[in-house]
């Protein structure tokens, strides 16, 4: 992907332009949707702004996850719609407050019914059309939201134009005459995405695939999100090849189930073949692969991660409990010596490697045998860090049926006494790292030049979740997305303290 991709998707418009600010809430795949919407707003004329006080519309990009993201999503859109009552400086005022993203989709019409404060709610389908759907909402007319449908009962959902023609990398052996060989799977033209980065930071998520196949008792995503969709080989090369353009340093490869890579273009193995050709553009110094389902974790793909000259060893593996009996009614696989087997695979090739993950605590059915099993396994694993959530019923999903709920006082108590240990467990793990070298990527700089200390993260810390390495004194000159190389010296929780070598 070049520059030259942002071009408009219709006539350009005429008359004053309009500013629009973009909030997004969830996770990095909903980054990467915002900065495609942001592409097309752009190309269909809107002015972009970062605050939304200064804004003629607001977008929130909401999270459908997990009832706290749902609160979160609602709040903000209510703070947003707060401020069509102020006037700015300029005389203008915000006009229309629009929700799109998951839990827009997920809801659609019952959201826009309970929420009358937001002018419009989008579904994924209107994204393709944003800066149309948004220009007429601020013109008044009214968009009728959909009827939330079970997306994986429909075509795919990816907000991305289809180009004719090849779309191959020159110099890369990933080019046309390499696809054609994957499999008559693989679709003929390949999704190119319209993309304004809307955070100059060093890091940049790029998605790998939309969807999920997996059918988790306790998860919605599929039903809204729809059936996982590889994107191609060629298309991420393009659009890594822009963001390295657009100075990332680190490209992290976002997607509900990145296992899965590769199966639906007829080539299960095919991360492991993207992997060194994503590291080896000019400019990356760095990639990371996030969301591995354990029970498809493949010796080749552990071994490509551990070992691929500029991919971060960092696995993100999403084993959600350890007790074989929850796993199953949880519809997933695993039991803790075939987890800790996987682990102890990783840390033959890579023993510095990062690993994270989450666990579900208090599932129907969960016993304290079962609690005892997981809590056994986390001390055992030896993880960097670990998110803990207490179980809630989602709305249709399978779980949410089951009997054998336990009470939510018990599913705090448990939640609140799992938190505990992985606190201390993830603190004991940063402390274990003190004397390791460490490659620092700086995201921040603070305090006057020359003695300026940097924040960054090491190659086990993953961004927003796994914590972060500050360096107290950098050389004069050092910027950002610049990689220091330091010796952990102290730990503050899961973050850590690094002295320059």
């Amino acid at each position: 992907m070049t520059a030259s991709d942002t071009r408009p998707l219709a006539p350009p418009t005429t008359g004053a332009p309009l500013s629009v600010a973009l909030v997004t809430l969830g996770c990095a795949r909903n980054e990467v949707d915002s900065e495609e919407m942001a592409g097309r707003l752009e190309a269909g004329g809107f002015v972009l702004v970062d605050d939304p006080a200064d804004a003629d519309t607001v977008v929130v990009n909401t999270c459908g996850f997990v009832e706290a993201a749902k609160k979160d999503s609602v709040d903000t859109l209510l703070a947003a719609a707060d401020l069509k009552g102020q006037v700015r400086a300029d005389g203008g005022s915000t006009q229309a407050v629009v929700a799109v993203g998951c839990l827009a989709e997920r809801y659609g019409k019952d959201l826009a019914e309970s929420l009358p404060e937001a002018d419009a709610v989008l579904g994924f389908d209107d994204y393709p059309d944003i800066a149309a759907r948004l220009r007429s909402i601020v013109a008044g007319e009214t968009h009728h939201p959909h009827t939330p449908q079970d997306r994986r009962l429909l075509l795919p959902i990816s907000p991305v134009e289809r180009d004719a023609g090849a779309l191959s990398v020159p110099g890369h052996g990933l080019d046309q005459a390499g696809l054609d060989e994957i499999g008559s799977n693989a679709p003929a033209t390949g999704p190119r995405a319209v993309r304004r980065r809307l955070d100059g930071g060093p890091m940049a998520p790029l998605k790998l695939a939309s969807g999920c196949d997996r059918r988790c008792s306790f998860c919605a995503i599929p039903s809204f999100r729809g059936s996982f969709v590889s994107r191609r080989p060629s298309d991420v090369l393009q659009e890594a090849h822009w963001l390295a353009e657009q100075g990332a340093r680190e490209l992290f490869l976002v997607s509900e189930n990145s296992t899965s890579y590769g199966k639906d273009l007829g080539d299960i193995r095919l991360l492991e073949t993207l992997l060194p050709e994503l590291a080896s553009i000019d400019g990356i110094e760095r990639v990371r692969v996030s969301y591995l389902q354990p029970a498809e974790t493949r010796p080749g793909l552990v071994e490509a991660i551990a070992t691929t000259p500029g991919v971060a060893p960092y696995y993100d593996l999403s084993f959600q409990h350890a007790s074989a009996t929850v796993l199953r009614r949880m519809r997933r696989f695993g039991d803790p010596e075939s987890f800790l087997g996987l682990l102890e695979r990783v840390r033959a090739l890579a023993p510095e490697a990062g690993v994270r993950s989450n666990v579900i605590v208090g599932f129907p059915g969960e016993t304290e045998d079962d609690l005892q099993t997981l809590c056994d396994f986390l001390i055992a694993a030896r993880m960097d860090v670990t998110g803990v959530f207490g179980y809630s019923d989602e709305d249709g999903t399978e779980a949410e049926s089951f009997d054998g709920k336990l009470d939510e006082d018990e599913v705090r108590a448990r939640t609140e006494h799992v938190t505990a240990l992985v606190e201390e467990l993830n603190a004991q793990r940063a402390e274990e790292r003190i004397g390791e070298t460490v490659s620092v990527l700086v995201e921040a700089l603070a305090g006057p030049e020359g003695e300026q200390s940097a924040e960054g993260r090491a190659a086990h810390q993953g961004p927003e979740v796994d914590g972060t390495t500050t360096v107290d004194v950098v050389p004069a000159g050092t910027r950002i997305g610049d990689l220091l190389t330091a010796t952990v010296v102290a730990t503050e929780g899961v973050d850590l303290i690094g002295a320059l070598r």
